[in-house]
């Protein structure tokens, strides 16, 4: 279904794409006189008025992410012109274009409008005054600006033609969500641009040093379900969004699903800690494998860890101890907790395009390798925002928050996912982990965490593919949660494992907003 969706989205955004370079559809009175198009072309810029985006940071301070600001539009009358060919030699010089396409324009006898070149730069404007071509013009219009450039672009979406009307509208991201406000009145949103601008730049970092295909980031506060940044590569400059290809508009936070490995095994000890089955100190003896349904699955590092608690399952990720923790919680009370979660429900950010991940492995008399995998995150799917929202109910004491974007929002509970006790054991047991791998550890702080390197499935062949994806969810400090990190990235060069790539990316987030946020130690 989310890869349906995926699709109709691109499409839509296809065919907006092809309506280019008729931005904003501006419309030429029949007449064609020089008043009337002036009269036209103020109706248009007036159809163009669109509030502003701001970030908001920290201090409640607000910088322009999108507004409206006057650029030259260089454009043309078609019918007005009488030889289109030699106008079109020489505009190809001036606007540095192919004269096949400028003359494809400007041969359309019965044509009002084309347009030629948008946000021209002065040089070129005085160009094309100066050769006085009748039919041929330059005017200043309200056209949308993005500051940061591709900074939050996903986030952000862009504005380009509505459907070949006189007028614009919003194309994915904010733009989109709240294009009819966005008609009315600037929209203030909880993005901080700081902690934006820091996590885009460890994201391309990481993504270019291990040659991975994608990334993305998302940084959440816990407590409330206010996303303070969200980021993903590669990325695009709505400014010049034509240049772009149609899949970096996606927003991988919201718009695509993944089987997110080990990152699960949290979710699945609090199941069976909530559901008073088993306990941070619960042992089983791990022999290194288990055979379920005639299936072997084997730990990821294929040792045998021998007897071992359920907090040291968390250190060293065991999908034995996993599949053991679900035994005991029983099939249908983890699938239950698991939609508790919020598996199969969209988040409800205000975003549009959102999917879902989905549980449908997990049906009713379900072979129980199903369930057995399931404990460790694979065969069952999530976006990066269903993930993070759920582990937030770990950080947060327990309660899953509806996150959003815009600033105005109210805190949203939707409901109890487990026992304020049940948090806090998990908690301690991401802890632990932290601290044993000592990679994400930051002196001074408790930071809680934990790894997922989840194998990509072969969607033509069946099973899976041996290219992985990492994923690390952390929050801290611990004391008081001040934000919650999500970082993942797709097919890093040589499969490594997420310790090596996500989790030092993790660190440096989170050192960055503990400085940025001048919070205090907590472990001393």
């Amino acid at each position: 279904m989310g890869y349906r969706l995926a699709l109709i989205v691109v499409g839509f955004g296809a065919a907006y794409s092809l309506l280019l370079f008729h931005l904003y559809g501006i419309q030429i009175s029949k007449n064609g006189t020089p008043l009337a198009r002036a009269e036209s072309q103020s109706t248009v810029a007036i159809n163009l008025w669109r509030g502003a985006i701001y970030f908001t940071d920290k201090n409640g301070n607000h910088s322009p992410a999108a507004l409206q600001k006057n650029f030259p539009l260089i454009y043309a009358v078609p019918k007005e012109i009488e030889d289109p060919e030699e106008i079109s030699h020489s505009l190809a010089l001036i606007l540095n274009q192919a004269p096949a396409d400028l003359l494809k324009k400007l041969s359309k006898k019965n044509d009002s409008y084309e347009a030629l070149a948008q946000k021209a730069d002065s040089e070129t404007v005085n160009k094309v005054s100066s050769y006085g071509a009748k039919g041929v013009y330059a005017k200043n219009m309200p056209l949308r600006f993005y500051p940061f450039e591709d900074m939050a672009a996903q986030v952000l979406g862009f504005v380009g033609p509505d459907g070949g009307t006189a007028s614009v509208a919003g194309h994915y991201g904010l733009e989109e969500f709240y294009n009819s406000q966005l008609q009315k009145k600037d929209v203030y949103i909880t993005i901080d641009q700081n902690i934006q601008q820091e996590a885009e730049r460890i994201l391309h970092k990481v993504v270019k040093e291990r040659d991975a295909k994608s990334g993305s980031i998302i940084v959440e506060d816990p407590k409330t379900g206010k996303i303070l940044a969200m980021a993903g590569a590669p990325a695009f400059d709505p400014n010049k969004y034509f240049e772009s290809s149609l899949k970096n508009f996606m927003n991988p936070s919201v718009q695509e699903v993944y089987e997110p490995g080990s990152v699960f095994k949290v979710l699945t000890m609090a199941a069976g800690i909530d559901a008073g089955k088993i306990n941070p100190e619960t042992e089983f003896y791990d022999s290194g494998f288990a055979v379920i349904s005639g299936k072997k699955i084997q730990n990821w590092d294929k040792k045998a860890h021998g007897t071992i608690t359920m907090t040291q399952v968390i250190e060293q990720s065991v999908n034995t101890g996993a599949i053991f923790a679900g035994q005991k919680t029983g099939n249908q009370t983890l699938r239950d907790y698991l939609q508790k979660f919020g598996f199969e429900e969209k988040t409800g950010i205000d975003l549009p395009g959102e999917v879902r991940g989905s549980l449908k492995t997990l049906y009713d008399r379900a072979p129980a390798v199903n369930f057995a995998t399931a404990s460790y995150g694979q065969g069952v799917s999530a976006t990066p925002l269903e993930l993070i929202s759920a582990v937030a109910a770990i950080a947060n004491g327990g309660m899953l928050i509806k996150p959003y974007l815009n600033a105005d929002t109210k805190i949203t509970e939707i409901r109890r996912v487990m026992k304020e006790s049940t948090a806090k054991a998990v908690t301690g047991m991401m802890v632990s982990a932290v601290d044993k791998a000592v990679i994400a550890k930051i002196p001074g702080y408790s930071l809680a965490g934990k790894t997922g390197t989840a194998f990509i499935p072969d969607f033509k062949n069946g099973g899976y593919t041996d290219k992985v994806i990492n994923t690390y969810v952390g929050f801290g400090p611990t004391s008081d949660p001040k934000f919650i990190i999500l970082i993942k990235l797709v097919e890093p060069a040589g499969a490594p494992v997420a310790g090596l790539t996500v989790v030092p990316a993790f660190r440096d987030l989170a050192q960055f907003i503990l400085n940025y946020y001048n919070i205090a130690p907590d472990r001393l």
